[in-house]
């Protein structure tokens, strides 16, 4: 039985989050305030940009310290908007990136971090909005649409993200053909799948930049080692940070691969985003820590 951990990092998409609508349940929030009171530490990691996510974690209740590792870990600050970490994808590699990802016929993004709008600067909202039209009606207010893609680095200004979306087929495709490409070593791929939805998105980071990355960087300045962490995920943008921690929770919702990857390698699987499997995790650790606290009473 592992020791209850010192640091929880969540997802928010696919785990924190119901399926339908963009509210917390009420039980997810209990757990998480009560793990805070517990002492342990809460870290929220995600693939949204921080603007695009503390609006929905801010009704939690959590201190303004809590760390939030954003941008798939490119980003990271702490709730109240502090900056720990931030990474750069080089203009260059951006601007050879445009042509490049037209011929896959998906919708590419890139991300600056900046307030605003032309935090997200695109092509074509009307293309993006055929695709993830929820997506695009939340973030409408940061987009900006620049004709050819390759005029937003006009300023010289480097994006912390870049992503492109469309089908399971194409985006996998996209993702080997980089892979073989000479932006091999120049970038960081981080694909997240929606198979009922024939939908997958691509996430196109500077080298070396991952959920795992940036919780290795902050379980060493906290002084934590990968036992004492726990990680709840839901897709393949959080198999790093997974495989870095000592205790990884996985979805029942998760991709059926990375469930496949869970099972295989006895990793810890809990209830849906749907049924709150996100404080079921939690509460275990709680009562963990209530099982302790008893036993060290009668001593």
């Amino acid at each position: 039985m592992p020791l209850p951990p010192k640091l929880i990092a969540i997802d928010i998409d696919g785990t924190l989050l119901p399926s339908v609508g963009t509210r917390i349940s009420d039980r997810n929030r209990r757990a998480l305030l009560s793990a805070e009171a517990a002492g342990i530490e809460i870290v929220i990691a995600t693939g949204r940009r921080q603007a695009y996510a503390t609006p929905l974690i801010h009704p939690i209740g959590l201190k303004p310290q809590t760390v939030m590792v954003t941008s798939n870990g490119t980003v990271t600050r702490t709730l109240g908007g502090d900056r720990i970490d931030r990474f750069f994808l080089p203009t260059a590699t951006a601007l050879e990136l445009c042509p490049l990802l037209r011929r896959f016929g998906g919708t590419t993004v890139f991300t600056f971090d900046r307030e605003g709008p032309g935090e997200l600067v695109l092509e074509s909202i009307d293309q993006l909005n055929a695709r993830i039209a929820p997506w695009v009606e939340s973030n409408r207010p940061w987009i900006t649409e620049v004709r050819p893609l390759e005029r937003a680095f006009d300023s010289g200004e480097p994006p912390v993200q870049g992503m492109v979306c469309g089908t399971l087929e194409s985006m996998s495709e996209a993702h080997s053909w980089l892979e073989d490409s000479n932006l091999f070593g120049k970038i960081e791929l981080h694909r997240t799948e929606y198979p009922v939805r024939d939908l997958s998105i691509l996430d196109i980071l500077p080298p070396g930049c991952s959920k795992g990355v940036a919780m290795r960087r902050l379980a060493q300045s906290h002084g934590i080692v990968p036992a004492e962490i726990m990680a709840i995920g839901d897709n393949f943008n959080d198999l790093e940070m997974l495989e870095f921690v000592g205790q990884p929770v996985v979805m029942a919702n998760a991709a059926p691969g990375l469930v496949e990857i869970a099972r295989s390698r006895g990793w810890q699987l809990t209830a849906s985003n749907d049924e709150d499997g996100v404080a079921l995790a939690i509460e275990s650790v709680l009562d963990s820590l209530s099982v302790q606290s008893a036993g060290a009473g009668a001593h």
